[in-house]
């Protein structure tokens, strides 16, 4: 076996399983599940009729990088977004299709760590947020290197603080995940910040990665976050050096099934994440890249969804009016909540809510690891739980309230 499978820890959705794994006491009100991610909103009604359309392509093996075609619209989807001039993307050696980002945030580690020199001195460094997508930590781990966490505690509006990075750090690193509106509390990264991100990993050679698949929901219409991309050009870095940003329909589209992901930047990555995907087989099946095409070149199923999450958002605070801690989401569609400190632990909240409201969340110490020079080695996520407002209005309103009165109910 792997020998670096012996240090994955266990997907959060496993722990939480264990953790609610007796009936709730509450079982007379329907369960509500706000602990995963998967989108709940109905998906673009254009696409059903397309899986009878192009029904016969599933005879064809597919394209490894994807097919020309969808490359393009992806290429033309991008420019498009961040308001690049047409051009700036090769859709042919900048851009790549993938199984969903999952694939590819994992995929990339295995490009681009060299874990060839394997003592602790000089050993590689995956740096990545704390907390955070548990496949940035995996896939540093099966690549042979060593994780750096950056804690996002709440008083640096959840944002790592890339200044506190030794030099020594900084020296080792290989590759850096960042993610922008944030999984779980929705912070964007400035343009600022990404500017100082791409001068790090010019400086020290190393692969930058933008996990941006939160990018099309974001709170306010006149305030989406910033990509990778866009900043590498503003800073005349045409070619994207050792920059690779990632986005897929998952959550822009509803289309979490679909496994339609993209990767675009650095050519020479590209083409190295090309050769591996060509060996994986992870290729998206020409039925669904056909599909993609048009669900990547529409916009308005877009701008419908986000607006059905900022109604929910801006709602949200409303029906939590007993959460004291609140802190507004720029982007994503997680609330990430402060548990009452009196009443235990992040964990000890999600089991009662469940076992008193039949509540689903997820407790955030899941997604964090006892992080680099915090005292006595703290886990930042713990006591904080984190809510993913993703099913319906009626339903979202109804989970809240009673989360609402779960708050009510134990501080007392």
């Amino acid at each position: 076996m792997n020998p670096h499978l012996s240090a994955l820890q266990p997907y959060p959705f496993a722990k939480l399983a264990t953790l609610l794994s007796q009936p709730s006491q509450a079982i007379q009100l329907p369960h509500i599940a706000l602990s995963i991610g998967e989108p709940k909103h109905a998906i673009p009604a254009f696409v059903k009729p397309l899986l009878a359309e192009y029904a016969d392509l599933l005879s064809h093996y597919p394209p490894t990088a994807g097919s020309i075609a969808l490359r393009e619209v992806m290429t033309q989807w991008i420019e498009q977004r961040y308001n690049l001039t047409a051009g700036s993307v090769n859709p042919v050696s900048q851009v790549i299709t993938a199984a969903g980002t999952r694939e590819a945030l994992f995929g990339i580690a295995q490009c681009t760590v060299d874990a060839s020199n394997t003592s602790d001195i000089n050993a590689p460094i995956v740096i990545m947020p704390n907390p955070c997508y548990q496949i940035y930590e995996g896939a540093a781990i099966i690549a042979g290197a060593e994780p750096y966490y950056l804690s996002t505690p709440a008083e640096s509006n959840f944002l790592p603080d890339y200044q506190s990075v030794p030099e020594q750090i900084w020296q080792r690193t290989q590759l850096l995940y960042y993610c922008s509106p944030g999984n779980p509390a929705g912070a964007f990264h400035s343009a600022e910040t990404i500017e100082f991100l791409i001068e790090k990993s010019q400086r020290y050679n190393f692969t930058l990665v933008a996990d941006e698949c939160y990018s099309e929901i974001y709170t306010y219409e006149d305030h989406p976050p910033v990509g990778l991309l866009q900043t590498c050009l503003s800073m005349g870095i045409t070619d994207f050096h050792n920059c690779i940003a990632m986005n897929s329909l998952s959550k822009r589209s509803n289309l979490a099934g679909l496994r339609s992901g993209l990767v675009a930047g650095d050519a020479e990555i590209i083409k190295a994440f090309t050769q591996l995907k060509s060996y994986q087989g992870t290729a998206m099946s020409p039925l669904a890249q056909k599909i993609a095409e048009h669900a990547w070149a529409d916009e308005s199923h877009v701008i419908e969804n986000r607006s059905l999450y900022q109604q929910k958002l801006l709602n949200a605070q409303s029906h939590l009016s007993a959460v004291e801690q609140f802190t507004f989401p720029w982007g994503g569609f997680f609330l990430w909540l402060k548990t009452p400190e009196k009443f235990g632990s992040d964990i000890e909240f999600t089991a009662e809510l469940f076992n008193r409201y039949h509540v689903t969340v997820l407790p955030g110490q899941y997604l964090g690891r006892n992080a680099q020079g915090l005292a006595q080695a703290e886990n930042p996520a713990q006591n904080f739980v984190r809510v993913a407002l993703v099913s319906d209005s009626v339903q979202t309103n109804e989970a809240l309230d009673r989360l609402n009165q779960f708050y009510i109910d134990i501080t007392r």
